[in-house]
């Protein structure tokens, strides 16, 4: 039986290292080994002038010396949890990228530097969120907190309904409780341009809720250990599940939002999360 693999970048930082202890534990509920992957971005310009490769050589040592630190603290989270380690030479993010083929879940810290050369937001972790073939975390905010619930946004897409049995998954693996959030706008907001804060619509609202429970009570009888909190919000689901993100451990979003560009694989819910959310962030792929 083949083995699960998780990947984890490192780079040495305060932010790669909170990545590191978060992927530990989710490799430890998935009995998968965690592969600690460190990028050497080993540019033309320094090459050229390296002529005996002592340059080279040296960075490369301190390179795996970054991955084996990360290895070793994952083993401190996880005493008996299988680790290795993989050193990559060239641009940060397609590397990551390549490795992304075999492995069933990629971890990312939210911002760093040194090996990931400025890895903020919007350069490295971002291109791999809106890229990756595979599911994604990016570890932000309260990266250590394993109390509170799974939160999901839902609406009737296909790619929501394979978000939300992940996140029955992972909320049943935590043995947490899953807030499952239906964003909408009312009618009369669409068609006459009322703001949406004026709009009462207790009777639309009931009826949202109701079509919600519906489509909610399958899965209830699937995962029956779930304590599951329906949510109804008038707000922008990126919008509702930041919020909701202060006091869940893990927020689920779809890879793919409506509007988006081909070849990029993550919604401006999505993105907008990567920026502003105070938990983890799972972005879940729904394979081809």
């Amino acid at each position: 039986m083949r083995t699960a693999t998780i990947v984890v970048a490192t780079d040495g930082t305060a932010s790669s290292r909170a990545a590191i202890r978060w992927a530990a534990r989710e490799a430890a509920r998935r009995a998968a080994t965690l592969r600690v992957t460190h990028v050497l971005d080993w540019q033309h310009g320094e090459a050229r002038y390296d002529l005996d490769g002592g340059g080279f050589a040296a960075a490369r040592q301190i390179a795996e010396g970054v991955a084996r630190t990360g290895a070793a603290l994952a083993r401190e989270v996880v005493p008996e949890l299988s680790t290795e380690i993989d050193i990559l030479v060239g641009n940060p993010a397609a590397r990551l990228l390549s490795q992304a083929g075999d492995a069933d879940l990629l971890v990312l810290g939210s911002r760093g530097r040194g090996g990931f050369a400025s890895l903020v937001l919007g350069s490295v972790s971002q291109r791999v969120a809106m890229h990756a073939g595979v599911p994604v975390v990016v570890v932000r905010g309260r990266g250590d907190v394993t109390d509170g619930p799974v939160a999901v946004g839902f609406d009737e897409s296909e790619q929501s309904r394979h978000t939300l049995r992940t996140a029955f998954e992972l909320a049943a693996a935590r043995g947490a409780p899953l807030a499952v959030i239906r964003t909408y706008l009312p009618v009369l907001s669409l068609y006459m341009g009322v703001a949406v804060a004026n709009v009462p619509t207790p009777e639309e609202d009931a009826a949202e809720r109701l079509r919600l429970d519906e489509q909610l009570a399958p899965w209830r009888e699937r995962f029956p250990a779930v304590q599951v909190e329906a949510l109804l919000s008038h707000d922008s689901a990126a919008a509702v599940l930041s919020g909701v993100s202060h006091g869940a451990q893990l927020v689920v979003v779809g890879s793919r939002g409506h509007g988006a560009l081909a070849g990029t694989l993550l919604g401006s819910t999505g993105l907008q999360l990567l920026h502003h959310a105070d938990s983890p962030v799972y972005l879940d792929r729904q394979a081809a």
